[in-house]
Order: C-alpha cells, then structure tokens, then sequence
C-alpha cells in the first residue's frame, strides 16, 4: 500500500469505524459499485486494488463515463467497503475532476500543433497522483518536481547576475534547461546564450505571437499565465510549442461519483 494510502485510510478511520463497527456482523459480505452521476474521465483506478480485496474494473484511466455508468465493483467484508468508501471516492473524484479538466484543455487546442503542460500547482502530498490524472486527461506532464529539470525564472536569474550566467551555470547540471524571458531584451541575451527552451509569462496572445515570430524556430517556445478555457486555444494559434496552465491541476473540481453497496 502506498503511503498516501495508508495516510488516507489512518486520518479517516483512526482507531475505528465506530458506526460500521456497531450496525454490521464482521462475518458479513458485500459488493458494492462506483458509478458516475455525471459525465466524466475517470482516474485514479489504480488505487482501488490497494484498498480493496476484489476489484473488478469496468473502466480504464482515461475512459470517458457517462452519468450512470459503473466504473469498478468492488467486493470483501461488509465492513472493509463501508470503511473504505470515502477515502475511495475522494480519490476518484478528485483525481477524475483532474482528468476531466485536462481532457478539456486538450480538446480545446484539438488540429493546432501546440501541446498543453501541466505545472506543480497540486495538493501537497498529491502531486504524483495529479499528474497522472492529468496525463489521462491528454495533457502532458512538465517537469515532476524541482530535481528532474531546470527552469530559470526571473529570480534565478537575479540571483546569478542575469540571462547568460544563469544559462552557463546550468549547463553544468546535465538537465534540460528552460529559462523564462520578460523583456525583448532578455529574449535576445537568451537566444545569444544558445537558449533551447523558452518560457514566455503573461502575454496577450498578440503579443505571444510577435514574440513567437522573433524567436522564429530557434527555440521551443512555452507560453504561460493566466491561461484558461476561454482563451488557451487563442494561445496555441500563436506558433508556440507549449501551453501550460496551473488551473487543470489547482482549480479542477471533484467529480460526483457516488458508491452503491449489497449485501451478498
């Protein structure tokens, strides 16, 4: 069982289901079903097995359900499912409201040749389970964490006394390297440096596209900031190469997903 599980199960359960514990026999079984209220992209179905003694999944990360659909059954002690169904759920929905969202980021850039990113704006603790859901929703991870990549931001770059001392120090790591650009002037010192990979932070989309055009090819070019539903397929008709967006991760909502039990 993975620690997040565990985690889970040990803040909910504590020293006991008292309620489960009082009203059913410990000899009793049962099964018991996941099923969408709503319609969604599912995720988080690995986790099911860790909770649960015998799983039986109707559904596949990624898989689209609509309302009423049955995504897994489930079945063992009475006891365990009913002790085990809010942390099940809660992982479903808020790992399928992940997914959901970032399906709908990927459709909405659908026929351009621009991918969306994902970021690190997740739940503490989470992170590795979000990027999953997002990676089912058909968006593309970005970096997992601050040890597998390099990405300059306008402090890095402070701090190392501007654009082409921070480019130069990187190297050295090994990693890819991106750097992020406020100024045409520091677009120009980056590209100089042999910059391969460009982040561009709150622009308009005309702007994004001027700056798109300057660069013309000589680096892969990620665009960021305020980038949302209504505006991220104006983004990725700029000629970038990347779109990311904070908000499939940090601002997706759970998913209703209710879990029905019988008696067998």
């Amino acid at each position: 069982m993975t620690e997040i599980v565990r985690l889970a199960l040990d803040e909910d359960i504590g020293s006991g289901d008292v309620t489960t514990a009082a009203c059913i026999p410990e000899s009793q079984e049962a099964s018991g079903r996941f099923v969408a209220r709503e319609p969604l992209i599912v995720a988080g179905l690995e986790l099911l097995a860790e909770l649960y003694e015998t799983v039986r999944l109707r559904k596949r990360d990624g898989d689209g359900c609509a309302e009423g659909e049955v995504i897994a059954e489930v079945s063992g002690r009475a006891r365990m499912l009913l002790e085990r169904e809010r942390v099940a759920l809660n992982f479903l929905q808020r790992l399928s409201g992940v997914a959901t969202l970032a399906r709908r980021y990927a459709d909405a850039v659908a026929g351009t040749q621009c991918r969306v990113l994902d970021t690190r704006k997740t739940t503490p603790g989470l992170r590795r389970l979000e990027k999953m859901a997002a990676r089912a929703g058909g968006v593309t991870n970005h970096r997992l964490g601050l040890f597998d990549a390099v990405l300059i931001k306008n402090n890095h770059i402070a701090a190392a006394g501007g654009v082409r001392q921070a480019i130069d120090r990187a190297r050295a790591s090994g990693l890819p390297i991106e750097i992020e650009v406020r100024t045409r002037e520091e677009l120009r010192q980056a590209l100089a440096a042999g910059a391969e990979h460009l982040l561009l932070d709150n622009l308009t989309p005309q702007e994004a596209a001027e700056w798109v055009r300057e660069i013309g090819g000589r680096a892969k070019v990620e665009l960021s900031g305020g980038i949302n539903l209504e505006n991220v397929r104006a983004y990725a008709e700029t000629g970038a190469d990347f779109v990311s967006s904070g908000a499939i991760t940090h601002s997706a909502r759970a998913m209703d997903i209710s879990f029905r039990l019988e008696l067998v």
